[in-house]
């Protein structure tokens, strides 16, 4: 402890030594002395110490070796156990079937395994072909054998099932065969239909439908035989009783079906059965073929039914070539037979229809399409040939014309009274048709039309010469452009106005010709308009009424060219010329408008759009017809509204010309700058608006409302801009007197338009700002010029009121004022 000095050193203090501590002191220092330096105490205390200091430190580093050694000996381990670890996972997985390890074993799982499962797939597919085709081929063994043992029997028994009645058992028998291969049939369809939703194996299934069609086509020609092997024996069809067809009637027509007895309604159940069987059998097939290709044959009639209008019109026929004169008779006695067998086909047939499970098909209407086929086929290959031949020839075809005509008329009014057997009932299976193809296949004869349209485009122009001759006679009536003046539309705001919701000719005021012309019109869509098919409608209407109102648009526009309109001369006669072709070009035109609103009307632009591959939703039927009307009438009206302004104007500025020089007691100077302020000094002005009262009063009377009040409002318009752009472009200055002749020669212009209006005023808006100005206080003048001088504004003037002159105008204005 050299060099310590004990009086500067700084120790604990007694109070905060451990107990060891102290009893450690104690014992080596018992007396002051010991505790110096010198003392032999205290230094064996200090070797003793620093003894055991030095082993101290050498234990720790002792230590410090020892916890490194076994550090790196465990990390030493740990990689060792890793390495063992990995080897022995490589060890297992290369031992597994699932093992990757070798570049044979990539290949295998990469390109072989792949190729094992399209082999496998290929032979699913093979064995599912082959299950397929032994199931197709035992269905269609099954159907050919019930066939052919069906056609034994038929052949076996035929010759005396047509001489003698049907025996009921070889019926019955014959008839279960031919259900038997009616149900081989359909579960081939079942099957072919879930083929086909795969889109596979189109081979197969061409080949299989040609057999079943054979089968099919040999199967119905041995069913309808059976059938009409046994309509024979129940005496049908009836002897048709005509003895009173020449004097207008037919005697009553007794039905076999009502009268059968108890068997005879069995076979014939059982027969109407088979072939309601077949029929919903090719009505899947159809179905089916239109899903793939995208045809189908509409066929909306019901075999049974077809099968007792056949031999009917087998009989009719000679009726029908015998009346070729005389067309009327023949449909008569179509009408009469289909009338009086249509109770009992409803209450024999109706529920065999809903037995064999037929739905959406109608007794009453299949009869009722039956007969009209067959008469419509009657026509089209023994009448309408012929017609059509002779229409060529130039000596014959007025006569042609008349029998096509009148023809087509007992066919419009046969096909209300045929409509009418069924308008009770709901025509579904029409609506079913004209789903898949495209044909309202309708109750109309004029289905003669839909396939031919050669003898359409003929019949098109056939109605159309009609209708222009019939309007051609029209006229030449005097009164053809005569306007009914009893339907007036009272303009007085005293009174209750009428509203523009124009509709009839009267409230048109329209003429004569323009109704008989949409008279005609209407006439045409009418006998159209049972037309089957849509396309043809359209192309009958585009022929026959679309044409025939271009040509009466020329009619209108001649008429029109023939008033003469002049500012120098307009007399009433021109004034009423013009307003009949406008109210007629109004009125077909609102005609074509609602018409075109019509959902028929709709439809059919909507299958012309498709068929020209043309998407739009705004134009409508008659659009193009429409639009020329429209421009006719806005054309004209406004030749006559400028007519109307110059001669307003000839006669305003005429009388100013006379007037340039006045002789004044003041001073003899030419006047040519006061055009606008002359106005009101000049008889001329009030002799200008005498006639425009007069011209305003017969367009009251002879111009429909709409474009009346169209005429009467533009005529303001114009002259508001023609008087104060007089005003504006003069520099002669504005008195007071001069500001209050003015202000009573626009008050006498008011006046001509008040019958029209409550405020004027308010149609002429240039007008009543110059007389705001004119009127307006030395103050407020003064207040104005202020603004307008400081501001430069075109806004500013609008604070007091003036809002249709603009800042120079105002300026002009201000600046000619001398009060």
């Amino acid at each position: 402890m050299e060099g310590w000095d004990h009086q500067n050193l700084i120790l604990p203090k007694v109070g905060k030594l451990l107990q060891q501590q102290s009893d450690y002191l104690d014992q080596h220092f018992k007396t002051q002395k010991d505790v110096s330096s010198s003392s032999t105490c205290s230094s064996s205390l200090l070797s003793e110490l620093t003894k055991h200091t030095t082993d101290l430190h050498s234990y720790l580093l002792h230590l410090h070796t020892t916890v490194i050694e076994r550090a790196l000996s465990w990390i030493s381990r740990s990689f060792r156990a890793k390495d063992s670890i990995g080897n022995l996972n490589l060890s297992l997985y290369s031992s597994s079937p699932y093992a990757t390890a070798s570049h044979g074993m990539q290949s295998i799982l990469g390109e072989e395994l792949p190729q094992l499962a399209l082999q496998l797939h290929r032979f699913d597919n093979i064995r599912q072909y082959l299950e397929t085709a032994l199931c197709l081929e035992a269905l269609v063994g099954d159907l050919e054998d019930a066939v052919f043992c069906s056609g034994y029997l038929h052949m076996g028994n035929m010759l005396t099932k047509l001489s003698t009645s049907v025996t009921s058992q070889d019926f019955g028998l014959k008839q279960e065969r031919l259900l038997q291969a009616i149900k081989a049939m359909s579960d081939i369809e079942d099957i072919i239909v879930n083929v086909e939703k795969s889109r596979k194996w189109h081979l197969l299934l061409q080949s299989v439908d040609h057999r079943v069609e054979k089968t099919f086509s040999v199967l119905r020609a041995e069913a309808l035989a059976g059938h009409r092997a046994l309509l024979a024996s129940l005496g049908w069809p009836p002897k048709l009783l005509t003895s009173n067809v020449e004097s207008g009637g037919i005697s009553e027509l007794l039905n076999p079906l009502v009268l059968m007895n108890g068997d005879e309604k069995k076979s014939y159940a059982q027969s109407f059965h088979v072939l309601c069987a077949l029929q919903r059998l090719q009505r899947r097939r159809e179905i089916r073929n239109f899903n793939t290709s995208g045809q189908m044959e509409c066929d909306i009639q019901l075999w049974a039914i077809d099968e007792l209008v056949s031999p009917i019109a087998e009989r009719m026929e000679y009726h029908f070539l015998k009346w070729a004169q005389h067309p009327e008779f023949i449909f008569a006695l179509v009408y009469r037979v289909t009338r009086d067998f249509i109770v009992g086909v409803s209450d024999i047939l109706q529920p065999l229809i809903d037995a064999a499970r037929l739905s959406s098909y109608s007794a009453n209407e299949a009869w009722v399409s039956a007969m009209v086929h067959m008469l419509s086929g009657f026509l089209r290959n023994k009448v309408f040939p012929a017609l059509a031949e002779n229409y060529k020839e130039k000596d014959m075809k007025l006569e042609v014309i008349s029998m096509w005509l009148h023809l087509v008329d007992l066919i419009v009014g046969f096909d209300k009274r045929m409509q009418s057997l069924i308008r009770s009932e709901t025509c579904l299976f029409l609506l079913d048709a004209q789903r898949y193809g495209g044909l309202s296949r309708g109750v109309s004869v004029l289905i003669v039309f839909c396939d031919r349209p050669d003898w359409l485009k003929i019949w098109a122009k056939m109605e159309l010469k009609d209708g222009w001759k019939k309007l051609k006679a029209v006229l030449k009536d005097a009164r053809a452009w005569h306007i009914d003046d009893k339907h007036r539309v009272d303009f007085n705001v005293n009174t209750v106005c009428e509203t523009f919701l124009l509709s009839s000719g009267e409230a048109h005021k329209a003429p004569l010709v323009a109704e008989s012309a949409v008279k005609i019109a209407t006439e045409m869509i009418d006998r159209c308009c049972t037309l089957p098919a849509i396309l043809a409608r359209v192309k009958f209407v585009r022929s026959t009424v679309a044409r025939f109102f271009w040509y009466f648009s020329n009619v209108l526009l001649l008429h029109c060219k023939n008033a003469e309109l002049s500012s120098e001369n307009l007399d009433e006669s021109a004034l009423i010329r013009a307003c009949e072709s406008i109210n007629a070009a109004r009125y077909v035109e609102s005609r074509l408008q609602e018409w075109s609103d019509d959902v028929s009307f709709i439809e059919m632009k909507i299958a012309e759009n498709q068929e020209k591959d043309k998407v739009s939703d705004d134009d409508c039927f008659f659009e193009e017809e429409i639009k020329s009307l429209a421009e006719l009438e806005t054309n004209w009206l406004m030749e006559v509204i400028v007519v109307l302004l110059r001669q307003f104007e000839n006669l305003t500025l005429g009388c100013n010309h006379n007037e340039d020089y006045i002789d004044d007691d003041q001073n003899m100077t030419p006047k040519r700058d006061s055009a606008a302020t002359e106005l009101a000094l000049f008889s001329g002005f009030f002799e200008a608006l005498h006639a425009l009262r007069n011209q305003l009063h017969v367009f009251k009377i002879n111009l429909n409302p709409k474009d009346f009040l169209d005429l009467w409002r533009s005529v303001a318009d114009g002259l508001d801009h023609f008087i104060s752009g007089s005003i504006f472009a003069s520099d002669i200055p504005f008195s007071r007197e001069q500001t209050n002749q003015f202000e009573t020669s626009m008050q006498a212009l008011h006046l001509v338009f008040q019958p029209f209006c409550a405020r004027p005023e308010a149609f002429f808006p240039c007008i009543r700002d110059t007389l705001k100005l004119l009127t307006m206080s030395n103050e407020g003048l003064k207040q104005l010029l202020v603004v307008l001088s400081s501001k430069k504004s075109e806004n500013c003037s609008q604070f007091y009121g003036i809002s249709h002159l603009s800042f120079d105008q105002v300026d002009k204005v201000l600046r000619n004022m001398k009060f």
